[in-house]
């Protein structure tokens, strides 16, 4: 079935890495493709796409599907990886790439996550507590939930969701798994919303930064973004791009903050003196890209 993910920011995507024919591209989050189709279509004939998702199954079902909708290309030149992006200079090692012209990395999660209730990425729908994207590694969120003390809890909370309530939400989280241990979203959505007071929600629900927040320490997100940062102009040729995508203020201040460092140290240039934002047409078709950001670096 033809994935529902609608890529953030396509136009501005294409036009920063100037795809054309015989370019090398990395897409290091791919998803269900939409970004690396718009790519293919650009860069072949001659050019090589390589298309890396650290979701085993949602790779799988993209490369079939863009296999049989490019079957025409050069199908040696069409690679995809099981992996995470941190992992991209081993990667490139891996299928004998020496140099790239652009790398993108959209750091949202998929709709097909978000829609999989199995996941547990979602507080509107009923499903086990995990939040992994690589449901082989790492802990569940629940076990974390489970088992941290309460001092661990409120300082993931509060790190990596920012959310002033991190102290009593852990509390509450503790108090209750004595009662019933907490395995699914709905336990920890309503476990939440009993807590944070309706005037404080600013609009949003009030699970979100918790949910946020766990998903984030799962899954070692912004380790990965480090890493990423820092293997990533290895393996660009000279005036190759990297292209980052993020949706909150954490991603985007760390995203900000790394491409300075980059340009400080001489490495390269930041293209994007603002981050770029999508317009009003694309925000009213997916409400979703609303918050997205994309920020460009240049080798030198």
């Amino acid at each position: 079935m033809q994935s529902t993910h609608i890529p953030v920011l396509l136009h501005e995507v294409i036009e920063m890495f100037g795809c054309r024919p015989g370019m090398t591209m990395i897409d290091a989050t791919t998803n269900g493709g939409g970004h690396a189709r718009e790519i293919i279509k650009r860069i072949f004939p001659g050019g090589m796409f390589i298309g890396i998702d650290w979701d085993k199954g949602i790779i799988a079902q993209t490369e079939k599907q863009i296999r049989a909708e490019f079957s025409s290309y050069d199908q040696s030149r069409l690679k995809f990886v099981w992996s995470n992006y941190a992992d991209i200079s081993h990667i490139c090692k891996k299928e004998k790439i020496t140099s790239v012209d652009g790398i993108l990395a959209d750091l949202g999660f998929s709709s097909l996550q978000i829609e999989t209730a199995e996941r547990g990425m979602s507080f509107l729908r009923e499903g086990p507590l995990d939040m992994r994207y690589d449901t082989s590694s790492r802990s569940p969120a629940y076990e974390i939930v489970n088992s941290f003390s309460k001092e661990a809890l409120a300082d993931i909370i509060y790190t990596y969701g920012e959310e002033h309530y991190a102290r009593s939400i852990a509390e509450m989280i503790v108090a209750e798994r004595k009662k019933e241990r907490i395995y699914t979203t709905r336990q920890l959505a309503e476990l939440i919303e009993r807590m944070v007071p309706q005037y404080k929600r600013g609009g949003i629900h009030p699970a979100t930064r918790t949910f946020q927040a766990l998903r984030i320490y799962v899954n070692g997100e912004f380790e990965n973004i480090q890493k990423l940062l820092t293997d990533a102009p290895r393996v660009l040729a000279p005036q190759g791009r990297l292209g980052i995508i993020t949706f909150h203020s954490l991603e985007d201040r760390r995203v900000k903050q790394g491409f300075k460092e980059l340009a400080d140290q001489g490495i390269g240039t930041i293209t994007t003196k603002r981050p770029l934002i999508p317009k009003d047409e694309e925000i009213q078709k997916n409400p979703r890209a609303r918050s997205a950001k994309l920020r460009v670096f240049e080798k030198i």
